[in-house]
């Protein structure tokens, strides 16, 4: 079964992130940079001078123990890390064409 990883992070950690995600075997990818968003723990990132910084998104469609193994390389990353604006969602993917 197809599954849809979708992790957004604070861009200033993109190269741990692609370093991670490589080491746990990902290939292929989406990337969406500079995107604009709030979240509870990672706060605020507009862009601008009252509210600095930026996310980062990856899309990842693949099969579902790729998905898992790929939630699990998240998690290892967020305890490094700790509360630095990084969140993994799994969304099952319906239809592929």
């Amino acid at each position: 079964m197809m599954k849809m990883v979708m992790i957004v992070y604070n861009e200033a950690i993109d190269a741990e992130v692609m370093e991670v995600l490589e080491n746990c075997g990902l290939k292929n990818y989406t990337k969406i940079t500079a995107v604009y968003g709030c979240g509870t723990t990672s706060g605020t990132h507009l862009g601008n001078d009252i509210w600095p910084g930026r996310n980062n998104i990856l899309y990842v469609a693949c099969e579902e123990k790729q998905a898992r193994q790929i939630l699990s390389c998240v998690r290892e990353l967020r305890k490094r890390l700790g509360q630095e604006g990084l969140k993994a969602f799994l969304l099952p993917i319906e239809e592929l064409t």
